[in-house]
């Protein structure tokens, strides 16, 4: 989104990296550096870099993605079973020591049962969560200072560890946690990190809204266009039903235990009316894994402006096809910024020298 257009001040969005297994070897590398320059060029605040048993490791792509942008922050997934704390904290020091450059982190407690399984680890989801918080508070206390950090935690001990180099403060990490759960938000209160949800439909939202307490956001696909049908042509078309699809998700609702796969997937069944934005389809169908909001300009940057009124002010979109949906998609935040629905919680809309802040995909397991 461009320098003319409008923002809330708070109000942040991501977009999400391509994944390794769904593009060809041969032009990954390329996609990946597109997808990034076109979410710095319109505005994105960063790009969650996934990671699972499945994917390239998320440290090299968010250093590849860094090397081709000047602001755009990867949002870097950090499963605990692949690497000590120690180790993610040395990763954000260098990358500041070498780039100058900030980098959010995403805390993954689960994942896919069978990715756990192959690592070993037998933890219990609401154990994962303590885990968890023991890993973050370390990483968080060796980058907020120079001086040795000392922990003896359940599941972690460290003894007088010092970060070299040290990290600069306006480095600091920003600090997500998928938040569909119970176990997850009393994570992100432990951790003081921005719960991320997979939402409800926005007019139910209001009757569970986010905790005043926590910094909170969502996870959301957007396909809008000028006009309602034009905008479910792109949908049904970049999004078919495909019967292979939906029998890989029923096999992924068996290895999972992930709540926020569990309760979009109940969802899907009372959304089932003619376009209403909130659609469920694409996660059906195993094609990605948030709901979407589909229609007009007008009528998803209400769904949106909704969202913002009940206290949502991260938004993480799905991967971009193209440069052109994140121009459609930029459209529709500036027209939710001017409307009524955001000040009606305090927020006033507001005209930005620099970018409105967009961010989308693939979070945490819980």
């Amino acid at each position: 989104m461009k320098n003319d257009e409008f923002s809330i001040p708070s109000l942040e969005t991501f977009s999400t990296c391509p994944q390794i297994g769904v593009v060809p070897k041969e032009s990954y590398l390329d996609n990946v550096i597109d997808v990034a320059k076109w979410s710095e060029e319109h505005g994105c605040r960063g790009i969650l870099v996934y990671t699972d048993n499945s994917q390239a490791d998320p440290w090299l792509i968010a250093q590849i993605i860094i090397e081709n942008t000047k602001r755009l922050v990867p949002l870097v997934a950090i499963q605990p079973a692949y690497m000590h704390p120690y180790s993610v904290a040395k990763m954000i020091a260098t990358i500041g020591h070498l780039y100058g450059r900030r980098i959010y982190l995403n805390m993954v407690a689960g994942g896919f049962k069978n990715d756990l399984a192959a690592l070993n680890d037998t933890t219990p989801h609401d154990k994962r969560y303590q885990r968890l918080v023991e890993y973050t508070l370390i990483i968080k206390q060796l980058a907020a200072s120079p001086d040795p950090v000392s922990f003896s935690g359940e599941f972690y001990a460290v003894n007088n560890l010092r970060l070299t180099p040290p990290l600069p403060p306006e480095l600091f990490p920003g600090i997500f946690v998928s938040g569909s759960s119970e176990a997850g938000c009393a994570t992100a209160k432990a951790i003081g990190a921005t719960a991320i949800k997979y939402p409800k439909p926005a007019n139910e939202c209001t009757l569970e809204p986010p905790d005043a307490g926590l910094d909170s956001g969502i996870r959301v696909g957007v396909i809008a266009r000028a006009e309602e049908d034009e905008a479910w042509n792109v949908a049904h078309e970049r999004f078919p039903e495909d019967r292979k699809g939906q029998l890989t998700h029923q096999l992924a609702m068996k290895v999972s235990d992930s709540s926020w796969h569990h309760q979009l997937s109940e969802m899907a069944k009372e959304t089932k009316a003619n376009h209403n934005p909130y659609w469920l389809v694409p996660f059906e169908n195993y094609k990605t894994f948030c709901p979407y909001l589909v229609g007009s300009y007008g009528r998803v940057a209400e769904e949106i402006s909704r969202y913002v009124a009940v206290g949502f002010r991260t938004f993480i979109l799905d991967i971009p096809p193209d440069q052109e949906e994140l121009r459609h998609t930029g459209i529709v935040f500036q027209q939710a910024c001017k409307a009524g629905h955001p000040a009606e919680s305090g927020v006033a809309p507001s005209k930005v020298s620099g970018h409105v802040e967009l961010m989308v995909s693939r979070f945490g397991s819980e």
